[in-house]
C-alpha cells in the first residue's frame, strides 16, 4: 500500500519526531510511505491533485485540523492521529471545531494517545465511538555522545560550567507552551543563586511570540532562548541538564517529558491533564500549579537527593512498561488494515490492547 503520512513538521518538533516515527514502522512493515508537511498545502484540492498524482492508496494524518482539514473529498481512506490542541484548544473555535466534525466523522479510525483524550473525542463527536483507539506515544532516545552541551551554551553567550544548574524548557515558540510563565521566577532566582538557568530550546513556531520571547529573554537574568538542535543533540543536552521543565497550558502526551524520564532527567512539570496523565507527583516526577510552587519543587530536586534517586528510575520504568516502539508499530501496521478494506477490522488495539 502507498500511503500519505501528513504532518505539521516543523524542523525539530514533536509532530515531526512522532510522523517520523509512524512513517519508519510502515516502511519496515513493507508499505510505501510518502511524508508531507501539511503546511506545504493550502487546499483540499492540492492535497486532491496530490493524491491522484502519485497514486496514494490511504493517508494517516496528524492533527485533526491542522492536516485533516486538508483531507475532506480527498478521494481515498483516512486515518488520523489527534492531541491536546485539537480536542482542548482548536475545538473553542467555532470554524475549526466544524472542520475538525467532519473529518472526525469520515475517518476509519482515530488515534488518541490517553484515556482521558479518547473519551474527550468520543463526546464531542459521539459517532466515532468505536473507531477511537489509544496508542501511548513510544520513546526512542539517541544522544550524541560527541556534543558538548555545556561548550555549546557558552558559544551563545549562556556563563554555563560545571556548576550550573540547567532547567531545560524543551517547546515549539507558540502560545499553548507558554514558554514565558517562568521567566520572572527564574529571573528573580538568579539574583539568590547565579547557577540556575533556565534555557527555552526549540523552532519558532509563532513568529509574533517568538519576537516576544526573543526580546524578554534578552531582559530576564537567567533565561535564554536557543534554536532547536537535531534531536540526538537534544537527548545529549537533557542527558547533561539538571532537569526538564514543562510550562505548558495544555498537552496532549509531551514528547519532551517521555525522552527525558527514558535518559534519567527528572520532570517538573505544569499540573495540567495531559502531564498529569504522564506524571504521578514525586513518583514519577513533579508537578506544580503556580509560578512560586515549582521554585518550591526545584528546590526540593536540588536538596532532597533521596528524592531525585527515586523519581529518576521510577520514571524510567514506566517509559519501558507503557511507551514501547514495538507496541506502537503493531499498532499502527495494524491500523492500516483498516484503511485497506470496505469494513472496520475485529480486533484492533484498544484500551486495554
Amino acid at each position: 500500500m502507498k500511503v500519505l503520512l501528513l504532518a505539521p513538521t516543523a524542523a525539530a518538533s514533536g509532530n515531526a519526531t512522532t510522523a517520523e516515527r509512524i512513517r519508519h514502522y510502515l516502511l519496515t512493515s513493507g508499505h510505501k510511505c510518502l511524508l508531507e508537511n501539511s503546511r506545504s498545502f493550502s487546499e483540499p484540492k492540492d492535497v486532491r491533485k496530490f493524491i491522484s498524482v502519485n497514486g496514494i492508496s490511504a493517508v494517516i494524518a496528524l492533527h485533526l485540523y491542522k492536516a485533516g482539514r486538508l483531507l475532506v473529498g480527498c478521494g481515498v481512506p483516512y486515518g488520523v492521529v489527534f492531541g491536546g490542541t485539537d480536542v482542548n484548544e482548536d475545538v473553542k473555535n467555532e470554524h475549526k471545531l466544524s472542520v475538525m466534525t467532519a473529518v472526525a466523522q469520515n475517518a476509519r479510525f482515530l488515534v488518541a494517545f490517553t484515556e482521558e483524550l479518547k473519551c474527550i473525542a468520543e463526546h464531542l463527536w459521539p459517532c466515532t465511538r468505536g473507531r477511537v483507539y489509544i496508542q501511548p506515544q513510544g520513546v526512542w532516545t539517541n544522544p550524541d555522545t560527541g556534543f558538548a552541551w555545556r561548550i555549546h551554551l557558552r558559544s551563545w553567550g549562556v556563563p554555563a560550567d560545571a556548576n550550573s544548574l540547567l532547567f531545560l524548557l524543551v517547546c515549539g515558540i507558540r502560545q499553548v507552551k507558554d514558554p514565558l510563565y517562568l521567566t520572572d521566577t527564574f529571573s528573580e532566582w538568579q539574583h539568590e543563586d547565579s547557577r540556575v538557568h533556565l534555557i527555552i530550546i526549540g523552532p519558532e513556531i509563532d513568529s509574533v511570540l517568538s519576537a516576544a520571547v526573543k526580546e524578554r529573554t534578552k531582559m530576564a537574568r537567567g533565561v535564554w532562548l536557543l534554536p532547536e538542535l537535531p534531536q540526538n543533540q537534544l537527548h545529549a543536552a537533557m542527558s547533561d541538564s539538571f532537569c526538564l521543565v514543562n510550562s505548558s497550558l495544555s498537552e496532549g502526551m509531551s514528547g519532551a517529558i517521555l525522552e527525558a524520564m527514558q535518559l534519567g532527567l527528572p520532570v517538573i512539570a505544569r499540573d495540567i491533564p495531559g502531564n498529569a496523565a504522564l506524571i504521578t507527583h514525586e513518583e514519577t516526577g513533579l508537578l506544580y500549579t503556580t509560578a512560586q510552587e515549582f521554585k518550591v519543587q526545584a528546590r526540593r530536586l536540588m536538596t532532597d537527593m533521596a528524592l531525585r534517586e527515586r523519581l529518576v528510575p521510577c520514571a524510567r520504568r514506566l517509559v519501558e512498561g507503557n511507551h514501547s516502539q514495538e507496541a506502537e508499530r503493531r499498532t499502527y501496521t495494524h491500523l492500516l488494515l483498516e484503511l485497506s478494506g470496505p469494513e472496520p477490522v475485529a480486533g484492533a488495539p484498544t484500551a486495554s490492547g
